[in-house]
């Protein structure tokens, strides 16, 4: 990829993640990154277009990271240890991968958006379906409830840490999974 398209997908989305992406002029990016406005639209014909290329490289870092962290799980009850664990460690910040916690990007991303339509928040959905995907691949036993349980936990967990600085959730969520796990 071109250095300089990939310092503004960058640098977009080190500022839209941190200050959210309606307060994050192109200039502000021009700025920070150093790159020239006919530079920037050499690579991208609008905002919209550089939001899209920021989620995507959050979605291909976020799959990444949590694929390693649940990879070798051996029972559901391991999935959601380990899926929790890695939450956590992202919430402490001590995980350097995903960067200081601001929250779920995409989230964040789709409540900037009121059109449920446009390809922000189509893009922001994909996001959250493909992670559920992720993780049902790796429950060893098909538990569609249980699958439904993880998921909900998980997003309520990333809200919890981020909007109530709840950083327990991730335990409490293990514990009340764990009871409805069989295996």
């Amino acid at each position: 990829m071109n250095k300089k398209r990939q310092l503004l997908i960058d640098t977009a989305l080190s500022l839209f993640y941190k200050k959210g992406i309606n307060t994050i002029g192109i200039n502000e990016i021009l700025q920070v990154s150093g790159v020239a406005k006919n530079t920037l639209y050499n690579h991208f014909s609008s905002k919209e277009e550089l939001i899209l290329a920021a989620l995507e490289q959050r979605h291909q870092l976020f799959i990444e990271w949590l694929t390693t962290k649940i990879r070798a799980v051996n029972s559901n009850k391991e999935l959601i240890k380990c899926l929790f664990d890695a939450l956590q460690s992202w919430f402490n910040n001590t995980d350097p991968v995903l960067g200081n916690f601001r929250g779920c990007f995409f989230i964040n991303s789709s409540a900037e958006f009121s059109d449920k339509n446009g390809k922000i928040s189509l893009f922001c959905q994909q996001h959250k379906e493909q992670i559920r995907y992720l993780i049902e691949q790796h429950l060893i036993e098909e538990d569609p409830l249980l699958l439904d349980a993880i998921c909900i936990m998980k997003e309520g967990a990333i809200s919890a840490a981020y909007v109530s600085n709840d950083l327990t959730v991730t335990n409490k969520s293990i514990t009340i999974l764990n009871q409805l796990s069989t295996n």
